[in-house]
């Protein structure tokens, strides 16, 4: 199931820096999150889907270049981003 809109303004408005922010770093990662975790839920339960399984590793690598510019940029800023989505373990 895809993205709904409701979810992103909901995860925008969480992530956001400002009150006028819609596509910061931060964003970004919140959104990518959820949709890796819902592909991760589908591939669990098809685990044939090749193609999904390839978009999963995509998003992965899109994400880690995401966190690692941030975590070049600001260290605690990126420890607190991976504590708030419960990421990297």
């Amino acid at each position: 199931m895809a993205l709904t809109q409701e979810r992103k303004q909901q995860l925008i408005t969480e992530y956001q820096v400002h009150e006028t922010d819609t596509g910061s770093t931060d964003v970004q990662i919140a959104i990518l999150t959820d949709r890796i975790n819902r592909l991760s839920e589908h591939l669990k339960a098809n685990d044939k889907d090749h193609a999904s399984r390839r978009g999963l590793l995509k998003l992965i690598g899109q994400r880690k270049r995401l966190l690692s510019y941030i975590s070049k940029q600001n260290v605690e800023r990126y420890q607190a981003l991976i504590g708030r989505l419960g990421i990297r373990g």
